[in-house]
């Protein structure tokens, strides 16, 4: 069965952007986008709120017309373009990048039905706020983080109080020279 994996950049103390949104204390390089497209390899469906749907859809397919593209770039927007792209949203009206859907029903029931489909796994791209969903009807899978080496201090948290806690198992982790690590956490489930 396909997974619901949530991919965030996080802060020390758990933040994924600041106040107003910003993500300037993110730290990415040749060595972390490495591992980052590699982790693409198993998934087909990339899931946005809103917000960074509108920042997705009006930067990727800028891509291959920009001569200052970066390799990492290129290959990325390369991904995005063919893959299933869903916006969960109440509040817009439309959708109009490639292979992108709008979602207005149930999450839970959406996901399920998402899930019970043939195909690799579903990814979360940042949205922050539509992670605290997620994690608040045990939709997410595993986590698959970057924790940045700040601490910001004020923002939009990555997490959010939960009913109960998820317990979670350590897949994998990995310090890159930056001095952010990656990690990976699946959910315990039963």
């Amino acid at each position: 069965m396909r997974k619901v994996i949530a991919l965030m950049h996080v802060s020390l103390d758990g933040f994924a952007a600041g106040p107003n949104g910003e993500m300037d204390f993110i730290h990415m390089d040749d060595e972390i986008f490495k591992d980052v497209e590699q982790q693409l390899a198993d998934v087909d469906t990339a899931i946005y709120g809103p917000i960074t749907y509108h920042m997705m859809a009006s930067y990727w397919p800028t891509v291959p017309s920009n001569p200052n593209a970066t390799r990492h770039d290129r290959a990325h927007s390369a991904w995005v373009e063919k893959v299933d792209k869903i916006v969960f949203s109440k509040k817009l009206d439309k959708v109009e990048w490639n292979n992108t859907r709008l979602v207005r029903t149930d999450l839970a029931e959406e996901i399920a039905r998402l899930k019970a489909l043939p195909g690799q796994n579903l990814m979360i791209f940042g949205s922050p706020r539509l992670a605290h969903s997620f994690m608040q009807l045990g939709l997410v899978d595993e986590y698959r983080l970057t924790l940045q080496p700040v601490i910001a201090g004020a923002g939009i948290p990555f997490f959010s109080p939960l009913k109960a806690p998820d317990r979670l198992r350590l897949v994998s982790s990995k310090p890159y020279s930056s001095g952010v690590i990656g990690v990976v956490y699946e959910t315990i489930r039963g």
